[in-house]
């Protein structure tokens, strides 16, 4: 079988695959993968509907791999009778472009007509629309496959009310339809929840106080522990007579509380004894209680010791036993959810039992899931149907993000951000920053990092931008600037961080003479603040070290003395600066000679040397750097496994960022400064150009005259020779 034949462009710095027809989306399997741009990428915050890459995300990772798109382009263009539609990325497809020639094609078409009839239309076109809302596809539908069923999935009323009993004591589950039903676990445990309350209730045991049964009980667990301690108490007490005081309550003890708000100490009063100590060992139930208790006990006492006079510690053990069958009984209780619908309904339903006739439905409705599962396939075939091919185009080739319609972005492209008179396109999304902190540098673009937040979203969000024309200008962190994503929103924004690398020839051949300009300032600054600090320090010192004053002879106070004056230091100095500015002459002077020796072209090539000398290795590397640009760093830091680079060189990247181009206009600015009159500018004019020929004149005789000399001596020289040599010779 023949390799089939993809056609290739160079676009972005490599040789990608043009993916241009939909026989090569077909054959998209055959495409080497090494020669895919992307290998994966996530399935969030990109601009691209998430419900269709999670359709593409087979197995749930939240990324989307090579295998993965070859599967999804598999299906889609088996279902599709004209694979070159899904080309144009449409959000319908008509029904006649389903393939029905396959198993699934069939499925597909039958599930899309079944929409449209639930929906009530008649066209011949179905939409994301069409399948977005699955509450109306499934409400006019008895059966829809979820193994749920709901009263209008019942025969009867008598089986509407049993779907309704269910569901208001087990539970129910909600249908495709929206509306509440149950499934056969539901049904299940709702008949096992009646035969074991049914069952338990014929075991009942009769309650030894009737209605107040449960709450004679409650009642005793709560004292149970105090009278067994009132009892214990007693037994010591009569052990030991002259313990009694002891385990009775003691007055100290009430004593010590009873300068304070009692009702804040009911924990201690709780903890005296139940009853006052004695030998007897019984409750003398006319006797007071403690008060803590006394509610409780009297209760218990109306309800189990109305006709008693005292309490025993045999007739409460007595009592407890009397419980003990009861509680066992209630101990045993199953069922209980259905205990609401009354023992004679549960009987009822117990003998009807339609349980059978319910799991019946339900497996009729469960029979038909292949056919209502195929509408969340009908949905499927939509979504890729529209998005597949943008996929394609951002994973296979980066074909959108090198579009020369300004109106297509790549959906990794978040919006724009203005800022600083430009407004930067390439804006993406910050998933990871601490990735992004180790890899973006590598990329070799300016790239501004910033922290957004909308208040329409109440959310944050982190982006970093290329600036890929223009100029530093005021970029700095902590500068605002508005950032607007591709839905439209605007958020406001603040730079965080700036990777620099250059943007800009023209930036970089200026960006020496910046550095040397800030590294003057710098110094200057440096200097003031040290000379201003050592004046500060000596005229501290000059006015903590005032010189003693001595009377004078007549007793009056003498002035301070004035220091002499010091000629040698101030000459000292002088010659400093003479030597300074002879140093400064000299060098001008050896620079005028130098230029004075050389043509006009000359002194201009010069001059041209000298700043290529100092701008031309930045703007080398800045070129060599700016043909490199490549945004896979940023994208790999976000999680993307980018197979090639993707270069943003000088032209590509002047289209990423705009600047602000104002209109020619001619208005008077009522803040500008005052302008010179034209006589003003004509006379410094030719007072300059005076000076500077005067100059020029003065130079130029300077060094002709010197040559002159120059020229003059070695005749002289040879003359005084040769008259020695005359004198010798006579």
């Amino acid at each position: 079988m023949e390799k089939y034949k993809f056609t290739f462009q160079n676009i972005g710095g490599s040789t990608r695959v043009k993916l241009q027809s939909g026989e090569d989306l077909c054959h998209l399997a055959e495409l080497d993968e090494k020669m895919w741009t992307v290998l994966s990428c996530p399935t969030k915050g990109l601009h691209i509907d998430e419900k269709t890459l999670d359709y593409i995300d087979t197995n749930g990772d939240e990324r989307i791999h090579v295998n993965e798109v070859i599967a999804a382009a598999q299906w889609l263009t088996s279902v599709v009778k004209n694979p070159d539609e899904i080309l144009e990325g449409k959000s319908s497809i008509a029904l006649s472009q389903i393939n029905i020639e396959t198993e699934i094609g069939k499925k597909l078409y039958k599930s899309a007509t079944e929409i449209l009839k639930n929906l009530g239309k008649t066209t011949e076109e179905i939409s994301i629309a069409d399948t977005a809302d699955s509450l109306a596809i499934f409400s006019k539908t008895r059966f829809n496959g979820d193994g749920v069923i709901t009263n209008s999935s019942a025969d009867s009323e008598e089986q509407k009310k049993l779907i309704d009993a269910i569901i208001a004591t087990v539970g129910g589950c909600t249908d495709r339809s929206g509306e509440m039903g149950v499934n056969a676990e539901q049904i299940e445990a709702f008949y096992k929840a009646l035969a074991d309350y049914s069952a338990w209730q014929k075991n009942v045991v009769e309650a030894p106080f009737g209605d107040d049964t449960d709450k004679a009980i409650t009642l005793y667990n709560a004292l149970d522990a105090k009278i067994k301690d009132f009892f214990l108490r007693s037994k010591l007490a009569a052990f030991d007579a002259n313990a009694a005081a002891a385990l009775d309550v003691q007055v100290s003890r009430i004593e010590a509380i009873s300068a304070e708000n009692l009702t804040e100490k009911l924990e201690e009063i709780a903890s005296y004894p139940i009853a006052r100590i004695n030998a007897d060992s019984v409750i003398d139930l006319s006797a007071t209680i403690n008060p803590v208790w006394a509610d409780k006990f009297l209760q218990l006492k109306s309800i189990a010791f109305a006709k008693k006079k005292t309490l025993s510690e045999a007739d409460w053990i007595s009592l407890g036993k009397t419980f003990e069958s009861y509680i066992a009984w209630k101990s045993a209780k199953a069922g209980e959810v259905v205990e609401s619908l009354g023992m004679d309904t549960i009987q009822q339903l117990c003998e009807e039992n339609k349980k059978d006739e319910l799991l019946k439905i339900v497996e009729h409705d469960k029979s038909l899931a292949d056919e209502a599962n195929e509408i969340g396939s009908v949905d499927k075939l939509l979504h890729l149907y529209r998005d597949f091919f943008t996929l394609l185009k951002n994973f296979v080739t980066f074909q959108d993000f090198y579009s020369t319609d300004k109106g297509v972005k790549a959906i990794f492209q978040a919006g724009k951000l203005v800022i600083d008179q430009r407004a930067c396109h390439l804006c993406i999304k910050v998933t990871d920053m601490a990735k992004q902190n180790t890899m973006a540098a590598a990329s070799g673009m300016y790239l501004i990092f910033c922290d957004c937040v909308c208040k329409q979203k109440a959310e944050k969000l982190q982006i970093v931008a290329a600036m890929t024309q223009g100029d530093t200008g005021d970029l700095m962190v902590g500068k605002n600037a508005i950032f607007y994503d591709r839905d439209g929103l605007d958020w406001d924004a603040v730079v965080t961080k700036i990777i620099d690398n250059p943007i800009s020839i023209s930036q970089a051949f200026w960006s020496p003479y910046r550095r040397i300009s800030t590294w003057v300032e710098n110094l200057i600054n440096k200097r003031a603040a040290e000379k201003d600090s050592k004046m500060m320090e000596e005229a501290t010192a000059k006015l903590s070290a005032t010189p003693e004053l001595k009377p004078a002879a007549d007793g009056s106070k003498a002035a301070a003395p004035v220091p002499p004056f010091d000629i040698a230091k101030f000459a000292g100095i002088f010659a400093a600066i003479g030597m300074a500015l002879g140093m400064i002459g000299t060098a001008l002077v050896s620079v005028a000679e130098g230029f004075a020796a050389l043509t006009w072209w000359q002194c201009i090539l010069v001059v041209v040397g000298i700043i290529l000398f100092i701008s031309g290795p930045s703007m080398v590397m800045a070129w060599l750097k700016l043909r490199r640009r490549n945004i896979a760093p940023i994208l790999n830091a976000n999680g993307w496994a980018m197979n090639a680079s993707s270069i943003v060189n000088i032209t590509f990247g002047g289209t990423l960022t705009e600047i602000a181009k104002f209109p020619k206009i001619k208005m008077q600015d009522p803040f500008a400064k005052k302008k010179m009159p034209a006589w003003k500018k004509w006379l410094i004019v030719i007072s300059t150009l005076l000076v500077l020929a005067g100059a020029a004149v003065v130079v130029w005789y300077y060094f002709d005259s010197k040559k002159v000399v120059a020229t003059e001596e070695p005749c002289v020289e040879q003359v005084a020779t040769e008259e020695v040599a005359t004198e010798v010779a006579e």
